[in-house]
């Protein structure tokens, strides 16, 4: 009886001990096969200048994180109407991981945003650069970067002109332009194939010196005032006239790589652009010595400032999957707080890091002397994501046939509020 006792409790512990194993088996099996799980990310990458080194930055995040396959289409160098991303929305197959630069157009497209208000790098990140993304109380994209942009010039070009002052005013700018010009150096490369640099970059520096920009605004919208009367777009033309008058040839057929490859082989003086063109100088001329000055449209001095501001966010697609949700996330977080990752936003992209705990000491001059504008409040903001929709493009449009000599001053100033009320 004893002996049928023992071989029962045998058979019994034998039963329990073999499930148990099974059981963990079955787990360590079901880990195993999470783990070797290929999960890929899409990343829509806007800027064409750090394509490259994007790259080899997903590159060092996927030698870290093997199980995880990151796929990047890069895009950008005309105006970013983001028509190509709309079509893969609708379509249901968007990217995971995109771009916004934020305020209304983080409202239009809110149905596609994921909430990160709960991520570890919202606390380090400079409180300004959240506002574009933040709505009821939530936050929605991560802050790419800071940009400067201004009148990048070639130092070694200005001393060899003689030209001892930076040019602080218009008539200082149209005289430095003279003295290179008699040296024999092209003052400008100037490049106006793309509307982004006219209905952009330059009509923002008009809107910038306004005495209240904001105000300026709202008072375009309620129809109390006007851009056609306005003296600072009258301001702004006359600037446009003297990089024509002193730049390259063909400035509607020089885009733009054709204008960052004139400057960066010392073909031209000056280059209307940002600090963003860093390592695209440091790949074509890694020894260039190079500054950034502010834009004059008039004859104060008082307006000298580098308009600074947060171009772009990363965005997480809300309509992905949790999984790829949960990885984005991840990926992003790696971006700003691992060491590999500031490494490279600093080393290799020259991004002015839009967080605190990160050092901008690695990002070339261009970044550097942005950042000294940004920390003394020298800056103008940043007005073009409060026009209407399409309305940066108009404004780019109407300036190309003013350049083409089919539209006078005057002409041009009514096309602008033309454009801005039939914009709303």
């Amino acid at each position: 009886m004893k002996k049928e006792i023992v071989t029962i409790c045998l058979i019994g512990a034998l039963s329990l001990s073999l499930s148990a194993c099974q059981k963990k088996t079955e787990i360590e099996t079901e880990e195993a096969t999470m783990d070797d799980k290929k999960i890929t990310l899409n990343v829509r990458n806007p800027k064409v200048e750090i394509a490259t080194p994007f790259e080899h930055m997903v590159q060092a995040y996927e030698k870290e994180h093997p199980n995880i396959n990151i796929e990047v289409h890069t895009v950008g160098g005309a105006m970013d109407d983001f028509s190509d991303l709309k079509a893969q929305m609708a379509a249901g197959n968007g990217p995971d991981i995109f771009t916004n630069p934020g305020y209304e157009s983080a409202r239009v497209w809110s149905e596609y945003l994921e909430d990160l208000s709960d991520q570890p790098w919202m606390d380090d990140a400079y409180e300004e650069t959240l506002t574009p993304v933040t709505f009821d109380g939530s936050i929605y994209g991560m802050p790419m970067n800071l940009e400067g942009y201004g009148f990048i010039y070639n130092k070694d070009l200005f001393k060899e002109a003689g030209i001892d002052s930076l040019p602080s005013t218009l008539n200082e700018l149209n005289a430095a332009s003279e003295k290179l010009q008699q040296a024999g150096i092209t003052p400008f490369a100037t490049g106006y194939y793309e509307e982004w640099k006219l209905g952009d970059h330059l009509m923002n520096i008009a809107f910038a010196q306004q005495e209240d920009p904001a105000a300026f605004i709202k008072d375009l919208n309620e129809g109390t005032d006007t851009i056609s009367n306005n003296p600072k777009f009258k301001d702004l033309l006359q600037l446009i006239d003297v990089t024509l008058e002193y730049g390259s040839d063909e400035p509607l057929s020089t885009d733009y790589s054709m204008e960052v490859n004139t400057f960066a082989a010392g073909e031209a003086a000056m280059i209307l652009q940002g600090n963003w063109i860093q390592p695209m100088i440091d790949q074509r001329s890694p020894n260039m010595s190079i500054g950034i000055l502010p834009i004059p449209i008039n004859d104060d001095p008082d307006k000298e400032a580098l308009v600074v501001n947060t171009p772009s966010y990363w965005v997480v697609n809300k309509q992905t999957t949790d999984e790829k949700k949960k990885e984005a996330k991840k990926f992003l977080n790696w971006m700003v707080s691992s060491e590999e990752g500031k490494r490279y936003m600093t080393e290799r992209l020259k991004f002015i890091p839009a967080f605190k705990h990160i050092e901008s000491d690695d990002s070339g001059p261009l970044a550097e002397q942005t950042m000294q504008y940004y920390e003394e409040g020298q800056t103008m903001s940043s007005n073009w994501f409060d026009f209407p929709v399409c309305v940066r493009e108009e404004f780019g449009s109407a300036t190309q046939l003013y350049i083409k000599k089919q539209l006078t001053r005057d002409q041009l100033l009514q096309e602008y509020q033309k454009s801005w009320e039939e914009a709303q």
